[in-house]
């Protein structure tokens, strides 16, 4: 199976990124091929809701989407050649981080040509040491999950996971390298 991991931590050794690691590690080791896409260091201009789209594609941005008509390259494409989407977010003001919630919104451009793939997804999310903090995140995921009919395969909330408290021991690391050791194509 293909997966893409979109992360959207601006820090390269921050707790949500440590987590995508071990989940990496784990489909990996079941014989998952994983790219990532880096939202925090992509060149993706967020949506003007200009919808000169169609929501259909091409989208009028040029950047590293790609989103122009019959691209062969670029996040688009990459995306759309993956069989699961693993969403890799920090906590930022109880939802995703706005880099790659930047990435999501232009998903617009294709969200037809994602809803007809019927691809797997997963999130993996750390930060706050309060459950209830997560509770906005989790239903934004569980809404793309059901809008672009992605098939849930499970979510990480590293709770209390900030980069300084997370480390090999934590049960969440754990939990990620299962999460992507128990994949099935």
């Amino acid at each position: 199976m293909k997966i893409v991991a979109l992360t959207g931590s601006p820090q390269k050794n921050g707790s949500s990124n440590l987590l995508a690691e071990q989940f990496i590690k784990g489909a990996k080791e079941s014989g998952h091929s994983v790219s990532i896409i880096d939202a925090a260091e992509a060149n993706v201009h967020p949506c003007t809701g200009c919808v000169r789209c169609g929501y259909g594609s091409p989208c009028a941005q040029k950047d590293d989407m790609g989103s122009e008509s019959g691209a062969t390259s670029g996040f688009k494409a990459e995306i759309l050649g993956a069989d699961m989407v693993v969403f890799v977010t920090p906590l930022y003001y109880f939802g995703m981080s706005s880099q790659l919630k930047a990435l999501i919104d232009r998903f617009c451009a294709f969200n037809g040509e994602i809803q007809r793939k019927h691809m797997k997804s997963a999130l993996i999310a750390a930060w706050n040491a309060d459950g209830w903090t997560f509770e906005a995140l989790a239903a934004h995921y569980q809404t793309l999950v059901r809008y672009l009919n992605f098939k849930d395969e499970g979510m990480i909330l590293g709770k209390g996971c900030g980069t300084p408290d997370i480390s090999s021991r934590s049960r969440y690391m754990a939990q990620a390298y299962e999460l992507g050791k128990s994949l099935r194509g």
